[in-house]
């Protein structure tokens, strides 16, 4: 089942000419849910070249304005285009309050928009993973988000399974499913013929935050952390007041937690990305600092490591050859100079 990070807005507060405010795609088999929802992100959407998707869930980080602005627009084009199934949109305590502020200027939707104001723990189920909203700590009630995968059952060995006389066929799926079978007199566990558990893949989403012993917690062998680094350590101070992240910060959480990937997001244009960049590189080289349209692909672990696609919501399958992977040692781009 594929799995593909898309950014869709990178900046801290406001939006420059580059940068859309904070929304992130993150599209898992024909799931596809948004991690906030800034300014314009149905333009965003649109200029990527993904087109304006049908989504299935809206996750708001906290309810600062650049993380929920585009919302009135992005659900009045869903109107204007007809959509009937409902969405949920979930977020921390007092998205109910602020749905009802905006609801003269959201108007009436001829779809169900289920809100819910969430708690730590699970949000949203999936077929073989679930979304859990997990505390952060920001100037205001405020989550991050992971995708959590299943554990999944270990190889099948196919050889093991022949010799232990089990024809090929539906038999084959039974054990594969976790069920015994019996062979005349002999009965066959799962175990006879499958390796190891396999771990889901997990992705984590901090929104704006302080530095925080549940990201890294919730953020343990990661394939992808995406944490803001909305400033560099000289304003340390600056980010204490206001409840937000340094980029080293940032690298400390993500060699903590012991991730495969660091992407740095919710960028001030007071700094330099790559400055940002060498900032926490220099305490953890798995890092990257994605340009909006940038997409990271996360296959199963058997498969390879992530992978940086830089423009990839941008291009058409025929454009450039396979990007290389992202995965430890492997970070060889400058994603935003």
């Amino acid at each position: 089942m594929d799995l593909w990070v898309t950014f869709l807005g990178t900046a801290a507060s406001v939006p420059t000419t580059s940068r859309g405010t904070s929304a992130t795609l993150v599209v898992r088999g024909g799931s596809r849910v948004l991690i906030d929802c800034g300014e314009g992100t149905q333009r965003q959407f649109l200029r990527s070249g993904l087109g304006l998707l049908d989504l299935d869930a809206i996750l708001l980080t906290h309810l600062h304005g650049d993380h929920y602005l585009g919302l009135p627009g992005l659900l009045k084009t869903y109107a204007l285009r007809g959509r009937s199934e409902p969405l949920p949109l979930i977020g921390p305590p007092g998205l109910t309050a602020l749905l009802t502020a905006l609801q003269s200027v959201i108007g009436r939707l001829p779809f169900r928009l289920d809100v819910y104001e969430a708690e730590p723990g699970p949000v949203l189920i999936l077929e073989g993973g679930r979304w859990e909203a997990y505390p952060t700590r920001h100037s205001v009630r405020s989550f991050g988000y992971a995708l959590i995968e299943d554990t999944r059952p270990g190889m099948f060995d196919v050889a093991a399974a022949r010799a232990l006389g089990v024809p090929a066929g539906p038999l084959f799926g039974t054990l594969q499913r976790g069920e015994s079978i019996r062979i005349g007199d002999v009965e066959v566990l799962p175990d006879h013929v499958l390796g190891a558990p396999r771990p889901g893949r997990r992705v984590v989403i901090t929104g704006d935050t302080e530095p925080c012993d549940t990201t890294a917690e919730i953020a343990s062998g990661a394939d992808l952390l995406v944490h803001e680094a909305t400033f560099l350590d000289n304003d340390r101070g600056r980010a204490r007041e206001t409840r937000h992240s340094t980029a080293r910060e940032a690298a400390e959480i993500a060699r903590q937690a012991g991730v495969q990937l660091l992407a740095l997001t919710h960028l001030s244009s007071r700094f330099i990305p790559r400055e940002v960049r060498k900032e926490a590189a220099a305490l953890f080289p798995e890092t990257l600092v994605p340009r909006d349209f940038d997409q990271i692909e996360i296959p199963f672990a058997e498969r390879g490591a992530p992978m940086f696609h830089p423009g990839g919501a941008t291009r058409r399958p025929a454009d450039d050859a396979p990007p290389a992977a992202a995965g430890p040692g492997t970070v060889t781009a400058e994603p935003d100079l």
